[in-house]
């Protein structure tokens, strides 16, 4: 596919530009069948022959080839991708049945970037180093490849591999894609973007959109604790991350989530749940803890369900909205933090 223009990335507007059409309307049609589920120029039968040839020439649906899938007991499923350059990411399919009777809410998470520079201490894919952005059109094409193999999605995570405030014009690409109308129309209600406290980022996605959701992954509101297990801290303290957060609350009218990896012995005594409680009540957030999944050769241990418990009651205790997530994925490499163990040479 080297040097063949990978579509899943424009809007109907642009594809016309981009690759060869006889005919305006064909740029609707075209972004129609890509949501639809499309992968080829073949299967879209209702252009003709001869223009469908001339597409597959100069253009591709998707650059990225699934080398990989896994699928753990608990439904959860990861992809890794391979781009044309070598770059390779992995993606994950998470399946939820907890809010009861039905069929599972099914939700896409999706790396914004190949590696990540940040560094978090108990992260697999911090270890990784940081090799480049993806662009919208990657991003979209693991929503398309997991929908491919899960059927409809319920939404999307913005929260994979990589740091998305860091490669914000090619998250904001993406999802203008899967929320067009003339597409997959997915609300950008049902999508989150995830980030580990870039601070200039946050204010610019509250002034310039999209809406989507917020959680940031907090682990700790102790400065000199967060500032360890999460460099990017040093750069952007705690007390500026708080204002963002409260700025981005009171600008979208939408509540922020914080997010904290629960790691033994760390940051799950009394006294760092009071700071966290504290934090959140500061900026009305929600809290969802997340047991810390196990790394091989990282120098932290996993909580115990007593320590998950009493971490959740202490927050109840200060008043705060917190839930316990459940553990998902494990058994592929494909929980919070996880991504990038199968990684191939």
């Amino acid at each position: 596919m080297s040097g063949r223009v990978a579509i899943a990335g424009f809007l109907p507007e642009e594809l016309g530009a981009a690759v060869p059409l006889d005919q305006p309307f064909r740029a609707r049609q075209i972004f129609g069948q890509v949501a639809r589920g499309a992968r080829s120029f073949d299967g879209m039968t209702d252009l003709p022959e001869s223009l469908r040839a001339a597409l597959a020439e100069t253009a591709c649906v998707v650059s990225g080839q699934a080398l990989q899938t896994l699928t753990d007991r608990d439904g959860t499923v990861k992809l890794q991708v391979a781009f044309p350059d070598g770059a390779r990411i992995e993606a994950v399919l998470l399946a939820d049945s907890s809010g009861g009777e039905g069929a599972a809410r099914k939700t896409a998470c999706v790396s914004c970037q190949a590696g990540c520079a940040l560094g978090c201490a108990f992260c697999r894919t911090g270890l990784l180093g940081f090799t480049r952005n993806l662009s919208a059109a990657e991003i979209v094409e693991q929503f398309l490849l997991l929908e491919s193999r899960a059927g409809t999605l319920d939404s999307v995570v913005f929260m994979g591999m990589g740091e998305p405030l860091l490669n914000l014009g090619a998250v904001r690409k993406a999802a203008a894609v899967l929320s067009h109308p003339l597409g997959r129309g997915l609300s950008v209600r049902r999508m989150t973007l995830s980030t580990a406290g870039i601070v200039a980022g946050i204010y610019e996605l509250a002034d310039a959109g999209p809406a989507v959701r917020l959680a940031v992954s907090l682990t700790t509101a102790d400065p000199a604790l967060r500032e360890e297990l999460m460099p990017v801290a040093r750069d952007n303290p705690l007390p500026d991350l708080q204002e963002a957060v409260r700025y981005y609350a009171r600008k979208t009218g939408r509540r922020c989530t914080l997010e904290a990896a629960l790691l033994s012995g760390r940051n799950t005594s009394r006294f760092q749940m009071r700071l966290l409680a504290a934090f959140a009540r500061d900026t009305g957030a929600h809290v969802n803890l997340i047991p810390w999944n196990p790394l091989p050769g990282l120098p932290f241990a996993e909580p115990t369900d007593a320590e998950c418990r009493e971490a959740l009651r202490e927050l109840a205790r200060a008043g705060v909205n917190a839930t316990l997530r459940t553990k998902r994925g494990r058994g592929i490499g494909g929980a919070c933090g996880q991504l990038g163990g199968s990684r191939t040479a």
